[in-house]
């Protein structure tokens, strides 16, 4: 069965194409969602059981949406000339009645009816087929209304879950977040307003309500909508949580994974011998850096265990703003350890290159390499591609998008004990002060003072980014790094 192309935009494709059994969507309001999941769930009945079509059970927390839901629905079934009966109705009274929801039913000559149920965990009781939770977000007891829906998966069901947000703390928005972290094995789509208008959102309202379509009157009439939400917007229309203030990671969550002693997990720190540093010759800049590695690094990477695979992440810095790298071992257990820290102060480019190499070189298995590519970090990124490849080294250019995805996976880790910190202050300090901006879990505009000096969170950046080597370059097997002397580089580029 196929509908016109043009019918639906992009986003209302992938939703639909997307057949993972649970999927959640983050929207901004009015996008058509809810109109997207009415096809498929037209779509799903008009097959038998047997042919494996489903049943649809729509929960939602007004009759506003439960009317409009299967009036939506009704309208696919005649689009599509699918056989269905007429819409029937009754009253479910919620005891709110400003809240009472309509239990509509449309029965299909496939056997399989779409129903809209009240957003109540016992709705679903004795019940099979698709779930679909609207605005779930606004959900009073959203918890238990999805506990009892993913009890449908065990015979084949869906959930799919729908909202625009409605604070941080709330269910849905943990959720999500989680999802991100790689907590759930749940699709996740995410619609802002932005979005649903590159893909055609304002021309498909022209083309309903008659009106001419320019860029100008789009500009216009985006311009309207978010000045009309006023604070609202970034809820509203763009999928930012509102904040609920406070650091984003709890103290004694942190605490809790960081290593009994301060000496079990050291954190070195380097800073020139002196102010005129960057100005020694090449040759002796890179033997003092070298005593220093071999006094303090080289015992450390003795240590490590030969079987394991190890990871780097790292954050850069050159003047003000630390340079850190934070290497993981992966244990037996999946778990990852933390067996020391670098941070570098004030160093310039070509030592930065110098003490990388070290580590990297020197690490018995080396999984990959995670390194910051902004600004003058695309430098050192630079140097480490070219030294141990493309397949080894990602070059990651950090970003609202990026924050978004991997920040998550830190708090994921902490949260399930499934990593090992160093036990040290300042390092609590910048996992502290990473904060919700837009929506978004990131590092905070403003600079702390720490025990070592001015901080930026440079430490929770290079875990991050450590742990971004681990989820997306981690051989299977770990492997030794063959170094490609930069001097090759230069005498073939001359």
């Amino acid at each position: 069965m196929h509908t016109d192309p043009d019918i639906l935009l992009g986003y209302q494709r992938a939703w639909i194409n997307d057949r993972h059994p649970v999927k959640w969507w983050e929207k901004s309001r009015r996008i058509g969602a809810s109109w997207a999941e009415a096809l498929d769930a037209v779509l799903a009945a008009s097959v038998t059981r047997e042919g494996g079509g489903q049943s649809t059970y729509y929960l939602a927390y007004n009759k506003d949406m439960t009317e409009q839901f299967i009036k939506d629905c009704a309208w696919w079934a005649r689009a599509l000339n699918v056989v269905a009966g007429q819409i029937e109705d009754g009253l479910r009274l919620l005891g709110d009645p400003d809240r009472d929801v309509l239990v509509y039913r449309i029965r299909f000559d496939s056997g399989n009816e779409v129903v809209t149920l009240p957003s109540e965990a016992r709705s679903l009781r004795s019940k099979q087929g698709r779930v679909v939770i609207d605005e779930a977000a606004f959900v009073d007891d959203l918890e238990e209304v999805l506990k009892a829906s993913m009890a449908l998966l065990m015979w084949g069901g869906q959930v799919r879950v729908i909202s625009t947000h409605n604070g941080e703390e709330n269910l849905f928005n943990e959720r999500v977040q989680e999802i991100r972290a790689g907590k759930w094995d749940y699709a996740l789509h995410r619609t802002t307003l932005d979005d649903a208008l590159e893909l055609g959102l304002y021309k498909a309202i022209c083309r309903q309500t008659g009106r001419e379509w320019s860029p100008e009157a789009e500009d216009a009439w985006r311009t309207d909508i978010v000045h009309r939400h006023g604070d609202n917007a970034d809820e509203e229309l763009f999928c930012i949580p509102k904040r609920s203030g406070g650091a984003w990671l709890p103290g004694a969550l942190i605490e809790g994974c960081m290593a009994e002693r301060a000496e079990d997990v050291p954190v070195l720190r380097w800073r020139p011998p002196a102010s005129d540093f960057v100005d020694w010759p090449l040759t002796v800049a890179e033997e003092h850096v070298r005593q220093w590695l071999a006094a303090h690094l080289d015992p450390l990477l003795a240590a490590l265990p030969k079987d394991r695979a190890h990871y780097v992440g790292g954050d850069f810095g050159r003047n003000g703003d630390l340079s850190v790298f934070w290497p993981l071992t992966e244990r037996v257990d999946l778990t990852l350890a933390t067996p020391f820290v670098m941070e570098l102060r004030d160093a310039p480019f070509r030592t930065q290159e110098q003490i990388l190499a070290h580590l990297v070189n020197g690490l018995p298995g080396c999984g990959g390499v995670s390194l910051d590519a902004r600004g003058n970090g695309q430098a050192l990124a630079e140097f480490a591609r070219q030294t141990w490849g493309p397949s080894m080294v990602a070059e990651v250019m950090l970003s609202e998008g990026w924050y978004r995805e991997h920040m998550p996976r830190v708090k994921a880790r902490l949260e399930d004990r499934a990593i090992v910190l160093p036990r040290d202050a300042d390092i609590k300090d910048d996992l502290r002060s990473l904060r919700m901006v837009r929506g978004v879990p990131k590092v905070p505009e403003g600079r702390s003072r720490g025990g070592s000096g001015q901080r930026h969170a440079d430490s929770a950046v290079a875990l991050a980014l450590a742990q971004h080597a681990h989820a997306t370059l981690g051989a299977v097997e770990p492997w030794e790094v063959e170094t490609v002397e930069r001097s090759m580089f230069v005498s073939h580029i001359n």
